[in-house]
């Protein structure tokens, strides 16, 4: 089978004049590729409207975290210093199938640890860290560090 054109690496393009036969009008590869090209960056023009270096980051809240559509359940807010746990460990009761964020900030390293859900998230020193999770499996569930071995609260899921 022999491509369009005629060997030339141009691409036929047709047009129909007024008497009703068509005509083939070849436009060359190099051409159609710079008009991609000044069609894509008219796309992206900055209109200058700010000077070079301005923000313009909107403040705005937090996202909402992805519960990857199923409703939102508890976020626990929990913090680690100088060995004790604030609050102090209880137990918080979760829907089956919704989700749950956890929010951990310790004053030394360490490992936290979600049981049943396989989850572990390093702790660094003043530096939060968030944990989403979808409670898909029913029991009591710790929540705990592994190097301390400090029990921060259990989940209880129904």
């Amino acid at each position: 089978m022999t491509p369009p054109g005629n060997g030339t690496g141009q691409a036929p393009v047709s047009s129909a004049p007024a008497s009703g036969r068509s005509r083939a009008v070849r436009v060359p590869p190099a051409l159609a590729v710079l008009g991609a090209c000044l069609l894509a960056s008219a796309c992206t023009i900055s209109t200058g409207h700010h000077d070079p270096g301005t923000d313009h980051t909107v403040a705005t809240a937090p996202p909402a975290y992805d519960t990857y559509g199923a409703p939102k359940g508890p976020t626990l807010t929990i913090t680690i210093a100088g060995g004790r746990v604030t609050p102090a460990p209880g137990r918080a009761e979760v829907v089956r199938g919704h989700a749950v964020r956890l929010v951990v900030t310790s004053d030394t390293a360490d490992e936290l640890h979600v049981h049943g859900f396989d989850l572990t998230r390093p702790l660094e020193p003043g530096r939060p860290v968030t944990v989403d999770f979808i409670a898909d499996r029913t029991g009591l569930f710790e929540v705990e560090t592994h190097g301390s071995g400090l029990v921060l609260t259990q989940l209880l899921v129904r």
